[in-house]
């Protein structure tokens, strides 16, 4: 609890003691002393509960916005104890306070769970100078500018590590409780924090570009973009409240007129009175409007926690709906990482063969030079090597250790009249010819990230109707992912444009009341994702272009966090709906009964407060998704 809860909670108390006290006094009402002494005394625990209420409702009114629970509560509190019926009056005012505590703690709970991510704002980054450490503003920092992370400390800025090897907690960016390791030549984003050792690193992105200002930007934005489902509530109390206040008058005033005009009978206009304000306690709209907005809100604080940043609660109102996900495949199902998956057909030692095409590779920076040369893990020695040539669209001859060697495709060893053996494996094959005699090939292929099996799997399981692959590799590398990870459907071998095309396609096809989600990390998949009922973007590797234009972001670039935010968003709008039809229905009936009189003022209360106070502690609900 806050210092001001706390205080409400002393309030609370003070006055329920105060009733209690009060309420077992024997005085006399019948004389006009013990009238005016009980008064005097029940408005004491009145006044410490419902002074900030009160006043309130007099800024409202002030302001010419009159008609909100703060008004109909003073209304009918202090029509009660004008009717002498002062334990009920403060009774109601004293247990709407505490639902407003309740709700007070709800929602102190689901900021909580998103300030974590707030704690990720770095105050300062390090720089060296004259062999002393310089705390800077990060906004100052030029990108290239090497800053120092000592053990304890966030990371301030994107960049790639240079020195040193540390451990890093980056639970508050991606919800995953264990650390991950850091060394030299790793990129590294800010907002994880340094456990271990001392990092030295060189920064690739200005402060107000790099990760950590995108999420905060991203937490900051998310409770502005409302839901169907809160829009109508907000309609719905804006014409609600007035026309309930207007139903009391006249419940109030009509009847006794009828009465007296009509029936020649005595008014009974206390009996009326009394009914109208057991009604306007009634009818307070404060369950649907505090719980639907509290449960999209706890619904983003849980998927925070997770490291599921829902840019808006409309998004998380869309989720629910989605039965159709498209994916990108590299860097979204597979790693992005190309790697020596295999070395087949081979003369020598495996080894070796990885060794001579290390070497003769040593001068590419090419993708799949680079996964020779981390194949091979050792120090490459550059003067063992020499005539290094490179035909474009072949691959590369050289002079290893005074050996020819030529490393390439299929076009390479027709070229040199080598005859070579084909492949059984889908990948990048790169054929190895020494001193004219071919001597194997070796095996290169983006792996497929661990959970992207398992993840389509559950999008099935929960209710997922289709998933498409949509990607730019060829063919058959294509459609051995998807078979290997059981996609429906897939299409291969597409530009930008031709993703956009496809997704146009299946929006069209697929039924109204269904969503489309696609999924994606690379700055060619922006536009799909800005196209697709639901953008879900890769945070840790995404591009800055995918992440901007995604409604979703998975900081842990994790593909079973997409089946955790649909969960989520599910079980988030079971239970606005729950919550509705509950608070609606049980007013509905309570809204008859105090019309015809059987009402009292308690089972008002229990109709406002006590409905307001479940709907709350259903809505907290939505905070508890480590499970889903």
């Amino acid at each position: 609890m806050n210092k001001k809860q706390k205080k409400m909670l002393v309030r609370i108390i003070i006055s329920l003691i105060l009733v209690v006290v009060f309420s077992g006094l024997p005085i006399d009402e019948h004389q006009k002393f013990g009238t005016y002494l009980r008064f005097g005394l029940f408005m004491i625990p009145y006044l410490i509960i419902g002074h900030d209420i009160l006043k309130k409702a007099l800024k409202g009114i002030r302001n010419k916005q009159v008609f909100d629970e703060n008004f109909l509560m003073a209304v009918a509190t202090i029509g009660a104890i004008l009717l002498g019926d002062y334990t009920e009056g403060t009774a109601v005012m004293l247990f709407y306070q505490i639902g407003e505590l309740f709700q007070g703690y709800a929602v102190g709970k689901s900021r909580r769970n998103i300030s974590e991510l707030m704690d990720i704002r770095p105050d300062y980054a390090n720089i060296e100078q004259d062999g002393s450490l310089e705390q800077v503003d990060p906004d100052e920092v030029e990108i290239g500018t090497v800053i120092i992370v000592q053990p304890g400390e966030k990371v301030p800025i994107d960049g790639v590590v240079v020195e040193g090897t540390s451990t890093l907690n980056t639970s508050a960016l991606t919800g995953e409780s264990v650390p991950r390791e850091a060394k030299a030549g790793d990129e590294i984003i800010s907002g994880c924090i340094n456990l271990t050792g001392v990092l030295k690193i060189r920064t690739t992105k200005e402060f107000g570009e790099s990760t950590v200002s995108k999420v905060l930007e991203l937490v900051e934005e998310s409770t502005s973009r409302k839901s169907r489902s809160e829009n109508f509530i907000s309609k719905f109390a804006k014409y609600y409240t007035p026309a309930v206040c207007y139903g009391a008058l006249a419940l109030a005033v009509l009847p006794p007129l009828v009465r007296m005009f009509a029936m020649g009978a005595a008014p009974q206009w206390n009996d009326w009175i009394y009914r109208a304000l057991t009604f306007l306690v009634i009818s307070c709209p404060c369950a649907l409007v505090i719980s639907i907005p509290l449960s999209f809100f706890a619904g983003i604080g849980g998927a925070s926690h997770e490291g599921i940043l829902v840019k808006g609660s409309n998004y998380l109102e869309a989720l629910s709906k989605t039965k159709y996900v498209v994916f990108d495949k590299t860097g979204t199902l597979t790693q992005g990482i190309f790697e020596v998956v295999g070395v087949h057909h081979n003369q020598m030692e495996e080894k070796q063969l990885l060794e001579y095409a290390a070497l003769a590779e040593s001068a590419s920076s090419h993708p799949i030079s680079k996964s020779i040369q981390r194949a091979y893990g050792k120090e490459l020695d550059r003067s063992r090597v020499s005539e290094i040539e490179e035909i474009s669209g072949n691959g590369i001859t050289a002079k290893v250790d005074g050996k020819s060697v030529a490393a390439g495709n299929t076009k390479l060893m027709d070229r040199l009249g080598i005859p070579y053996k084909t492949c059984h494996k889908v990948g990048t094959i790169i054929h190895l010819a020494i001193d004219g005699e071919y001597a194997g090939h070796i095996v290169i292929s983006d792996v497929e990230k661990p959970t992207s099996k398992e993840a389509i799997a559950k999008l099935k399981q929960a209710g997922i109707q289709k998933t498409i692959m949509l990607t730019g590799d060829a063919k058959q590398v294509a459609d051995q992912v998807a078979a290997d990870l059981g996609i429906d459907e897939v299409h291969s071998e597409l530009l930008p444009g031709d993703k956009v095309e496809q997704v146009e396609r299946l929006l069209a096809e697929k039924p109204v009341k269904a969503n489309l989600a696609f999924v994606g990390d690379g700055i060619n998949d922006a536009p799909v994702l800005g196209r697709a009922d639901i953008g879900i973007a890769m945070g840790a590797m995404g591009s800055d272009a995918a992440i901007e234009a995604a409604d979703v972001v998975l900081m842990d670039d994790d593909p079973l966090k997409i089946v955790k935010a649909i969960r989520i968003s599910k079980k988030c709008l079971g239970i606005v709906y729950q919550n509705i039809v509950f608070a609606l229905a049980v007013k509905g009936v309570c809204l008859i009964l105090g019309a015809l009189g059987i009402a009292n003022m308690w089972l008002a209360i229990f109709a406002d407060v006590g409905v307001m106070v479940l709907a709350i502690l259903n809505a907290m609900r939505t905070l508890f998704v480590k499970k889903l």
